[in-house]
């Protein structure tokens, strides 16, 4: 899969709530294995908060991204 396939996809928590979209990844520099996701979570239209995700919470990926865990989002 291509790294830009990947930006901007929905990602979804173990419960299938959507938390947001894939804004960025970091990579490690000796390998080049993804080692997070930085996920975009949209609040309200005014503002845009930044979560950060291991690589190894991601329980697959197809249409969307499915996190293993939950992630608790602040109101």
């Amino acid at each position: 899969m291509r790294v830009k396939k990947l930006l901007g996809m929905q990602v979804l928590d173990v419960d299938a709530n959507n938390i947001g979209k894939i804004d960025d990844l970091e990579f490690n520099h000796e390998t080049g294995e993804i080692e997070k996701i930085v996920v975009s979570l949209k609040k309200n239209i005014f503002s845009n908060d930044e979560t950060i995700i291991p690589y190894d919470n991601i329980k697959s990926i197809g249409d969307y991204v499915l996190l293993s865990g939950t992630i608790i989002q602040e109101e």
